[in-house]
C-alpha cells in the first residue's frame, strides 16, 4: 500500500511517521504528478489559505479533485476538502471554531466503533458547522462534529498524528483497503 502526503506545509511528517510505523510505503508529495500510482491520500493540519494558494499555484487543487483513491484530511486538511473549497465531501467546516492558538487543547473523543476514547489535540480546530446527508459523523466533542466519513473521504477536525494512537490512520487504511476490494 503506497499513501502520499501532502507536503506543502503543516503537520506532514507526522503522518509520514505514524504511516510508515503501520507499515505503509508513505511519501511527502509537493506536484501534481506524484499523486500517480497513490492508493491514498493524507492531507494535514496546517494553515488552510496558506496550503490553498500553495495548491492552486502548483496545480495540486484540480489534481486532488480528480483524485480518485481515498483522502483523509485532518485539521486544516478537514478545511480544504469542504464544500466551499476542493469539494470533496459534503460539508461546511467552521475555521477555528474551537478557539484561536491559545484555546488549543486535549480532549477524550468517542469514536464510533471504538471501545476506549481516543485522545484528540485539537489546535485552532474546526468543526463541521453542516453536513449532508450522506456524511456518517463518526464522533462528536461538545455536541460539534470532529470526525466525520462520506464514502472515501474521512476527515478528522483534530490532530491523530501528535499522538501514539493509530486507530484513526488505521481507520483511514481500513477505507483504502475497501476502496481496493470494490476495484478488484
Amino acid at each position: 500500500m503506497k499513501i502520499g502526503v501532502l507536503a506543502l506545509q503543516g503537520a506532514f511528517r507526522e503522518h509520514v511517521d505514524v504511516l510508515r510505523r503501520l507499515g505503509v510505503d508513505a511519501e511527502e508529495i509537493r506536484l501534481p504528478e506524484q499523486l500517480e500510482g497513490l492508493d491514498g491520500l493524507v492531507i494535514p493540519g496546517g494553515e488552510s489559505t496558506t496550503m490553498m494558494r500553495l495548491m492552486g499555484l502548483y496545480g495540486l487543487d484540480d489534481a486532488i479533485r480528480a483524485f480518485d483513491e481515498p483522502i483523509f484530511g485532518t485539521c486544516a486538511g478537514m478545511i480544504v476538502l469542504d464544500r466551499e473549497r476542493l469539494g470533496l465531501i459534503d460539508l461546511r467546516v467552521e475555521r477555528n471554531a474551537f478557539g484561536r492558538q491559545v484555546a488549543s487543547f486535549e480532549a477524550p473523543v468517542e469514536i464510533e466503533g471504538e471501545a476506549e476514547p481516543f485522545t484528540g489535540v485539537f489546535i485552532r480546530a474546526p468543526w463541521v458547522a453542516a453536513a449532508g446527508p450522506g456524511v456518517a459523523i463518526l464522533a462528536e466533542v461538545d455536541g460539534h462534529p470532529v470526525l466525520a466519513r462520506e464514502g472515501r473521504i474521512l476527515v478528522a477536525s483534530f490532530h491523530p498524528e501528535l499522538t501514539d494512537d493509530t486507530r484513526v490512520h488505521e481507520r483511514f487504511l481500513e477505507i483504502v483497503r475497501e476502496e481496493q476490494g470494490v476495484r478488484a
